[in-house]
């Protein structure tokens, strides 16, 4: 690893640290202010924009986002890209979802941030996926209802 580059993968560790527990603590302010102004998060077959978290916040269920550290690739000065594992535990009963984030990283003038967040579900049949697409209560990006 280049020792040049510590500075950085400490401040997008953080910045991913700042992701799961705004998401914990249910903070969309917190959530909201790690992504990049343009950034995207992908799952269950859509593409949200910092604009639609809000509602997606509001529709999922609460619980704790436990994340590792992730493994950060660069690419060149300004860009980077990752893949972070996750367990999140529902609040109201314990039950677990597992699975990891692909990540981008764009330095902005704010420092790194969130350009592109995709989250892939691993599940008890062994198979891999972004999400089920048909929850009805689940948001639509640009504010349109799903049901």
């Amino acid at each position: 690893m280049d020792g040049s580059r510590i500075a950085d993968i400490i401040e997008i560790e953080q910045l991913l640290a700042r992701y799961a527990a705004g998401m914990t603590m249910d903070d969309v302010e917190a959530v909201l202010a790690v992504f990049a102004p343009d950034g995207t998060y992908s799952a269950f077959g859509e593409r949200y924009g910092v604009g639609d978290f809000p509602e997606l916040m509001a529709a999922a269920p609460k619980g704790v986002f436990s994340v590792s550290t992730p493994a950060i690739e660069f690419d060149g000065q300004d860009a980077a890209t990752g893949v972070q594992p996750l367990c999140f535990v529902a609040q109201t009963d314990h039950s677990m979802r597992i699975g990891y984030y692909t990540d981008s990283y764009r330095r902005t003038a704010d420092g790194w941030r969130l350009q592109t967040r995709a989250m892939t579900f691993l599940r008890r049949n062994g198979s891999r996926d972004s999400g089920r697409p048909h929850d009805p209560r689940r948001p639509v990006p640009g504010g349109k209802s799903a049901g």
